[in-house]
């Protein structure tokens, strides 16, 4: 993987992770105050390992907020591109970034179409060619707005192998007509993939993507997955997770070995307006020297799943942060967080 561009995994060295942030035109206006303060855990956190490039339409606003909970050393990591913004998924409108062996990157920009035209997306859409032409690239995005992919929708090992579910891309409003076989041949062209596996079950209730990967499944360094598992027989969800263990139990390596397998717990139903949101421990940002860890106010769940994590991350801090507010739009951290690895941004 040394000589051409390919998909690094997400603990390759970052130059910066990327927030959208919330305001009253989001989704978020009935909560906003919530929501932002999470924002600002956030941003704390990620200020204390790398910087951070923050999306918004209203900079100073968002500045000014920094200013109250930042120190000085800290505020000096943080980057701005000020444009209209529809929502604050950034996993999903942020390009997606292919590396080479000699410090080289490739920003790419999908389609992003609000998953499947379920919500206004023209504007986040069109944020990766207003960062470019703001100056924050090294060089200029290659356009890929013929073909719509959502960074939440894959997961890489940096070798190669790409993970992704047939839920998801195979959904309505996507990429149809083309066939599983021809998406998967777009894969691997466009982000210089060997191989893509795929999965077909574990999709959480409450799930507006139609089930992407990185709520249910990561990779981590060594072979390793990290899932999300169901032990209560009488949750709606019990047998689709159990198909989806034994699938990843049936998954190789490129050289034909099992994977180490890593269980997650599945958080204890979450409710809003009567609806169960897709809570997940999956969903944990990766970044230089830490992983943020999203909790969920069930202090044994939340323990156990940061300890397993850590066993996937060694001498990485974890951090935990609570995603309560998050997952009521039907999110968690990963999905606010797009990371840039070293050499995608200007200093």
């Amino acid at each position: 993987m040394k000589d051409f561009y390919h998909l690094p995994a997400e603990w390759y060295p970052q130059d910066a992770i990327m927030l959208t942030w919330p305001h009253a035109a989001t989704d978020w206006e009935y909560c906003l105050e919530e929501i932002t303060q999470t924002f600002l855990q956030l941003a704390a956190a990620i200020t204390r390992y790398e910087r951070l490039l923050i999306v918004t339409p209203d900079m100073q606003s968002v500045r000014n907020q920094l200013n109250a909970v930042l120190s000085p050393e800290a505020l000096v990591r943080v980057t701005f591109c000020e444009c209209p913004t529809n929502d604050t998924w950034a996993r999903d409108h942020g390009g997606i970034t292919l590396v080479d062996g000699t410090g080289g990157t490739m920003v790419l920009d999908f389609r992003f179409n609000g998953w499947g035209e379920k919500f206004p997306a023209s504007l986040d859409n069109a944020i990766t060619r207003e960062m470019a032409a703001q100056g924050h690239f090294h060089h200029a995005p290659d356009c890929h707005d013929d073909f719509v992919l959502e960074g939440g929708s894959i997961e890489s090992d940096g070798e190669g192998t790409i993970l992704t579910t047939s839920t998801c891309l195979l959904a309505p409003h996507r990429n149809q007509p083309l066939s599983q076989s021809e998406i998967k041949n777009q894969l691997l062209r466009r982000l210089h993939a060997t191989r893509v596996l795929w999965l077909d079950y574990g999709t959480l209730v409450g799930d507006d993507t139609d089930g992407h990967i990185d709520t249910i499944v990561r990779f981590a360094p060594g072979d390793t997955l990290i899932y999300v598992g169901c032990d209560d027989e009488s949750d709606e969800q019990y047998s689709d997770f159990q198909s989806l263990e034994q699938q990843l139990r049936n998954l190789r390596t490129t050289d034909g070995r099992p994977y180490r397998l890593l269980r997650l717990p599945m958080p204890h139903p979450i409710y809003e307006d009567n609806l169960r949101l897709p809570a997940t421990y999956a969903n944990f940002v990766i970044i230089n020297g830490a992983v943020i860890v999203p909790t969920y106010g069930q202090p044994d769940l939340d323990t156990q799943a940061m300890e397993t994590i850590g066993l996937a991350f060694p001498g990485l801090d974890i951090i935990g942060i609570d995603a309560s507010t998050v997952v009521r739009q039907h999110g968690s951290l990963h999905c606010l967080t797009m990371q840039f690895p070293r050499g995608t941004l200007k200093p």
